[in-house]
């Protein structure tokens, strides 16, 4: 599969503290990498650098194989680099078409929006992508959390994104719900895309993931493909490993 970002040896310092420390990654088309860790493992930090809103203070990041400097998310989608935040940039009040054209609608002479077609192509692509509503003029507060997901990713697929960097996307989502995102999640990487799915899950993980990047305190504490984990596993790591073994040895004392 065709290399789309390297990291290397990146790290991040805010004056004496150290938010990222050497992390390499790689995200590949057709493929979903998961960056899993708990709060403060330094995942929001690794979301702002690939998606150009911080520097790193160190480390190279490649896109197709070239060397980037990223000083804005301009940057970033321009590279072909989106990312899907867990509050979303959409407007409740609006209507679901309105939201997916948010910034980008179709104009034709004298500016006018070209309302109609903008309608379809909506309704087109939530479609091909396994979401049918009946109706893409109602607002997108009137729909559930895995659905106001889905057109935001959809959204980002529709205007040329190859890679997709999803925060959190299934957190305070039901079971239901979160089933919705992990299949939109699957269906995005079968269609080529490179998938950065940043979660707090292992099960939500080992779902859909090809390769785990386990951060804890802003270190790279694992980095295995799917083959070579498994969920048990997997878990286990995120709750600390020997730590979690030594912790239960003593409570069974």
């Amino acid at each position: 599969m065709t290399e789309l970002i390297r990291l290397e040896g990146i790290s991040k310092n805010y004056g004496a503290f150290s938010a990222l420390k050497d992390i390499t990654l790689s995200v590949r088309a057709g493929a979903v990498t998961c960056v899993l860790g708990d709060n403060g493992a330094g995942k929001s930090t690794l979301i702002k650098i690939l998606s150009g809103l911080h520097p790193a203070s160190a480390g190279t990041m490649l896109v197709d194989g070239e060397p980037v400097d990223f000083t804005s998310p301009r940057d970033a989608l321009a590279a072909g680099i989106a990312t899907v935040y867990q509050d979303l940039a959409v407007v409740g009040q609006m209507s679901v078409w309105r939201n997916f054209f948010l910034g980008q609608e179709l104009t034709g002479r004298l500016g006018r929006m070209r309302e109609e077609e903008m309608r379809r192509i909506t309704d087109e692509q939530l479609r091909g992508m396994g979401i049918e509503l009946h109706d893409v003029e109602v607002p997108v507060a009137s729909l559930s959390g895995g659905q106001r997901q889905v057109v935001a990713i959809a959204r980002a697929i529709y205007f040329g994104a190859r890679v997709l960097i999803l925060d959190e996307p299934t957190a305070a989502l039901g079971v239901k719900q979160s089933g919705m995102v992990l299949r939109f999640i699957a269906a995005a990487r079968d269609r080529g895309i490179g998938v950065i799915f940043i979660t707090h899950n292992p099960h939500h993980a080992h779902l859909v993931g090809d390769h785990f990047i386990l951060l804890n305190l802003g270190r790279q504490v694992l980095d295995v493909p799917r083959d070579q984990v498994t969920l048990e596993e997997l878990t286990l790591q995120m709750a600390g490993g020997g730590e979690l073994d030594s912790l239960s040895h003593e409570l069974q004392r």
